[in-house]
Formats: C-alpha cells, sequence, structure tokens
C-alpha cells in the first residue's frame, strides 16, 4: 500500500511577496545594473560585478524560495541577503535626502523599515 505524499505547504503570502520583488528586483540587476550603481557604499569593491551577481542571489532565492526542498536555505539565504543590502539602502536614503526629489526621498526612507517584514517573509519561506 504507498503513501501518497502531501502536497507542500503554500508559500504565507508575506514569503510570496519577496518571492516577486526578488524576481523583479533580480532581472533589473541583470538587465540595468547602472540603476543601482548610486546606491553603492563606497568601500564596497567592484560595484557592477557585485550589483549582478546580488541579482543572481535575489533570483537563485526566489526560486529556491518557491520549490519545497529548497525552500529552507533560500529562505534563510534571501533574509541574509537582504540584511546584507541594508547599507545600500541606508546609502540611497542618505543620497536622496540630499537632493531635491520630494517624492523620491520619501520613497528611500519609506523602504527602510520596510526591510524587515521582507527579512520576516524570507524567514517564513524557510519553515
Amino acid at each position: 500500500m504507498s503513501r501518497r505524499k502531501s502536497p507542500p505547504a503554500p508559500l504565507e503570502r508575506d514569503a510570496k511577496v519577496v518571492v516577486g520583488a526578488f524576481l523583479v528586483s533580480g532581472v533589473v540587476h541583470l538587465v540595468k545594473p547602472e540603476v543601482f550603481e548610486p546606491t553603492m557604499p563606497a568601500w564596497v569593491p567592484a560595484h557592477r560585478e557585485v550589483i549582478v551577481w546580488s541579482g543572481v542571489a535575489e533570483i537563485a532565492g526566489a526560486l529556491g524560495m518557491v520549490f519545497r526542498p529548497t525552500r529552507r536555505l533560500a529562505g534563510a539565504a534571501s533574509a541574509a541577503l537582504l540584511v546584507g543590502v541594508y547599507p545600500a539602502n541606508v546609502q540611497m536614503a542618505a543620497d536622496a535626502l540630499r537632493g531635491s526629489n520630494r517624492a523620491f526621498q520619501a520613497a528611500t526612507l519609506a523602504r527602510l523599515p520596510l526591510q524587515l517584514p521582507m527579512i520576516r517573509g524570507a524567514l517564513r519561506a524557510g519553515r
């Protein structure tokens, strides 16, 4: 008598948001890396290469969270990536505050606390 495997648990909504955001952002990292160059802190070497590889990491993390066998590792790695890129988001907000574009300033500042639910979503995907 064979036992039927139960289907994998669906991703929680917050994990789905992380997957979608990582897929979109990862593609932009690969197709238009110059978009992210102004956000790179000066102390990070090889800006273009770091941007491209972080895009690859985002896509790999997103795909890994979709599939049950890799979900735990991908969720943890994606959360680590979000923590790792946080300095770039802080740099982007600081740079925006020196400019005059109020909408961009608001968006970059609002993005900073949104990292926390993204990290939580990535970790929840791994459960």
